[in-house]
């Protein structure tokens, strides 16, 4: 179905927590949701980018200026894939709802509901640290990923692995590290962890592969995996065993599964990680993680775990530690209320 217009429209909530990594603390969110318009039909996505360039180079008004002037034209478009992947992904939910098809059934899932997993950011203290991992434990998570940067790792991560001896637990450094923290970081290894994430920047796949050859701790990639050939070169080089795969970081929904293909091929497990999204991008999080190479637990929470107030008509909520996965499109409810503004662009050429 061909879209006639998309709708950008920003809201802003209120994060039910601050949430801290080593790139800085957010508390709330403002989000960009496009919209796909064609015949009395509709599409919704919502994009990944962050109030600021600081996990990414992407943010949110840089999306919506991009979008704003390029969204007729956008895969002329070069780098981007946050902004890309919110209009990809917008008229691939026009064209299934239109189809009557989910996008699970679309990408091939293989399960109804995935588990979840939960992040944890840096604390104050130690102390702080595991009274919020108990919490998250109570809550029924079944897998703990802590974040963790130089002068806030191995103490903290061994306290956690006491406190829970039979815990699944990785970590995740966001690129703060260098190659030169090898012998630091080979403490970890003594904690049993599922992975350690993105220990070096998101460049340096060399690095990557000299620290997988020390680390017996598997290692995963996330910043790094920005495409399918990315993951092909990060496979290659044996920089990790492990991909972190975000929809919006890799330009939208068909080039994750893509990625996910390539990695079922080469063995290299698979699991989804989360960007502080409301239920509308939730659900394509859990669409791909039902996807069968995805192996691993992702950072998939219930949508009341950083929003008290959703985007959902029906939230999607965590039971004995599993989340359902959408078998129909998402239900927008009037988002009035915590709309910041709207902009209509026609697409003169279609999309």
């Amino acid at each position: 179905m061909r879209a006639e217009a998309v709708e950008l429209r920003r809201v802003r909530l209120p994060l039910a927590e601050p949430f801290r990594a080593s790139w800085g603390t957010q508390h709330d969110r403002d989000v960009l949701l496009v919209r796909a318009l064609a015949d009395g039909a509709e599409g919704w996505a919502e994009c990944a980018a962050m109030n600021e360039p600081r996990y990414s180079p992407e943010w949110v008004d840089g999306a919506h200026a991009l979008l704003r002037a390029h969204a007729g034209s956008i895969e002329s478009v070069v780098g981007n894939p946050m902004a890309k992947a919110a209009l990809r992904d917008a008229l691939l939910d026009l064209d299934l709802r239109a189809a009557g098809t989910s996008l699970a059934a679309h990408v091939g899932a293989v399960r109804t509901e995935v588990d979840a997993g939960v992040a944890v950011g840096t604390a104050d203290s130690v102390a702080e640290l595991l009274d919020t991992v108990a919490r998250r434990v109570d809550e029924g998570y079944r897998r703990v990923k802590l974040k963790i940067a130089p002068g806030w790792d191995v103490e903290p991560v061994r306290a956690v692995r006491e406190r829970f001896p039979d815990l699944p637990l990785q970590v995740d450094a966001n690129g703060a590290y260098r190659v030169d923290d090898a012998a630091h970081l080979v403490a970890l290894d003594d904690l049993d962890l599922l992975l350690v994430e993105q220990p070096l920047p998101d460049d340096d796949l060399l690095g990557h592969a000299t620290l997988a050859q020390v680390l017996r701790t598997p290692i995963c990639l996330d910043e790094a995996i920005t495409s399918v050939r990315a993951a092909k070169q990060a496979i290659t080089l044996g920089a990790c065993s492990v991909v972190n795969l975000k929809p919006g970081r890799v330009g939208g929904v068909e080039e994750a599964r893509r990625i996910h293909d390539v990695c079922v091929d080469a063995a290299v497990a698979v699991w989804v990680g989360g960007m502080l999204a409301t239920g509308i991008g939730r659900a394509v999080d859990l669409a791909l993680a039902a996807l069968p190479g995805c192996t691993l637990p992702g950072d998939l929470s219930p949508t009341g775990r950083w929003f008290a107030d959703d985007l959902l008509t029906e939230p999607v909520a965590m039971v004995d530690g599993r989340l359902p996965v959408p078998q129909s499109p998402v239900d927008v409810r009037d988002l009035s209320d915590v709309t910041t503004s709207v902009e209509l662009v026609r697409l003169s050429r279609g999309a």
